[in-house]
């Protein structure tokens, strides 16, 4: 038996694919192996946000060299993350679809504020100080700026602009002038804008980059300074000089600076510039840890039974001054009902239990706003809530969930989801609505003595001791619930 059983994290960035091997030993993380490969993924969105086949063949071809590289790894001890492009791209349903043909694990694609904390994690690993620090990371598509002490984050945003698509647009052709420069610079510092008084408020004594562009920029430095270990404000105008005065992107010659960063260069060092500027900021480290290390380290935790999203669940929980012991009812009665209708309704993700969960745990917090469309207020604030640890579609399933737990189920409301079919969301829905209707009354004695089973579309519900003729509210709900239900293709029966 292996007492160091391998994980792995796979970053998908916009402009390139990350690949982290890794095992614990005595609580340390192990780096064992690692790979890069450029994918220049941002560069093949266009103007209505959709990736062109050329940059999805890019993608797939690397995660089929990356699928080889795990070919042994259980799926549990594997963790991809998927970034801005991929959040943006209208057809990532399409490149799911043809990525599950070469990479056999789950590809979850995460919200930026979950980007961000992720790599807030990444650099808290392993950089420890004792005061407040910026972190700053500029991919191909999007910059993520935390400002965290220790192992919390204290402030997390993600912000559209990176390397990839501000060379894009603001460097087309690839020519460089001053006047360009300045308009990226100016676009980003509005980017920022909206998060200046509260990134200041909070204030911070380091300011540390990773990442690729940040990397790249600090190797352009030292290679003209070998002794210096930070960027300066006056590097990166050194360095916009020597740019410029370059005229064109492919006549930029800086030592230090290697073929593929070149053709994204301008656009990564304008959004730098322009946090320098907007922040004061005179000088920054380096660090080379970021989302993929913090995807290692959650993983660590998920596998010593620390998921940090029971903890989200929880903290949301306390906020609202949810009633615990219903919530937990009305949880057991879910779990209850779905392993009696799993097997016929081919309810086999192993997210299920804790998604039905979760959403029992949340289904009241509304209550906060008005008891009036409860059930909306809900889902709202679970929707636009930042859940660290949870993925984009995560989120939308748990929303959708509470959602719909009463009143009418609105199919045309109802989200597509990128890796799990509608219907089977309106299973998960059914079931949540039942457990909460079963727990109405709010009593530990109420729950009715009762067997359910199901066959692919049908709901069979059996009651004992005669519990619907002397239970007429609950008959008359159930009454309601068979209408309710059949519009979205499911028959209930009982008796």
């Amino acid at each position: 038996m292996n007492d160091h059983p391998s994980i792995a994290a796979v970053d998908l960035g916009s402009n390139s694919f990350h690949l982290v091997v890794a095992r614990e030993v005595d609580g340390t993380l192990q780096i064992l192996h690692k790979e890069k490969q450029r994918v220049y993924l941002a560069d093949g969105l266009d103007d209505k946000l959709r990736l062109n086949q050329a940059a999805i063949d890019r993608a797939l071809l690397v995660l089929k060299q990356f699928a080889n590289t795990l070919e042994d790894f259980p799926p549990g001890n594997v963790k991809v993350a998927a970034t801005y492009t991929f959040r943006r791209a209208k057809n990532i349903h399409a490149f799911l679809t043809q990525a599950s043909k070469v990479f056999p694990f789950h590809i979850d694609v995460i919200p930026g504020q979950e980007e961000a904390r992720l790599i807030y994690q990444g650099v808290a690993h392993y950089v420890h100080n004792e005061e407040n620090r910026l972190i700053i990371d500029i991919g191909g598509g999007s910059t993520e700026l935390i400002i965290g002490k220790h192992f919390k984050h204290k402030l997390l945003t993600s912000r559209n602009m990176g390397c990839v698509s501000y060379t894009k647009q603001f460097f087309s052709g690839g020519a460089i002038t001053a006047k360009r420069f300045n308009r990226a610079e100016i676009k980003a510092e509005q980017e920022i804008e909206v998060i200046f008084a509260n990134y200041i408020n909070e204030g911070w004594q380091d300011v540390i980059g990773t990442s690729g562009t940040i990397k790249s920029i600090l190797t352009m430095v030292c290679a003209q300074n070998p002794q210096q270990t930070f960027v300066s404000i006056d590097d990166l105008l050194a360095l916009k000089q020597q740019c410029i005065a370059a005229e064109h992107i492919n006549n930029i010659s800086i030592e230090g600076l290697t073929p593929e960063r070149q053709q994204s260069l301008c656009g990564g060092l304008a959004i730098l510039i322009a946090v320098f500027k907007e922040f004061s900021i005179n000088q920054l480290s380096y660090s080379d840890f970021s989302l993929r290390e913090g995807l290692l380290h959650e993983m660590q935790q998920k596998l010593a039974d620390k998921d940090i999203r029971s903890n989200t669940i929880n903290n949301l929980s306390e906020r609202y001054t949810v009633d615990k012991a219903h919530a937990s009812r009305v949880a057991n009665t879910a779990t209850w009902i779905y392993e009696r209708l799993s097997k016929a309704w081919q309810l086999n993700d192993n997210n299920d239990i804790a998604l039905l969960n979760w959403a029992a745990k949340l289904h009241e917090i509304g209550l906060s706003i008005n008891s009036s469309g409860i059930n909306k207020h809900s889902a709202y604030i679970v929707a636009n809530s930042q859940l660290p640890g949870f993925t984009q579609q995560e989120q939308l399933i748990l929303s959708s969930l509470i959602r719909f737990y009463r009143k009418k189920i609105k199919r045309d409301e109802l989200p597509e989801f990128t890796t799990i079919a509608q219907q089977h969301v309106i299973k998960l829905v059914t079931i949540l609505r039942l457990a909460v209707l079963f727990n109405q009354k709010r009593q530990i004695s109420q729950q009715p003595n009762m067997n359910i089973s199901a066959n692919a579309t049908g709901l069979f519900i059996k009651f004992f001791d005669n519990y619907l003729q002397t239970h007429t509210l609950l008959n008359a709900d159930l009454e309601l619930e068979q209408r309710y239900l059949k519009k979205v293709g499911i028959s209930l029966n009982c008796s």
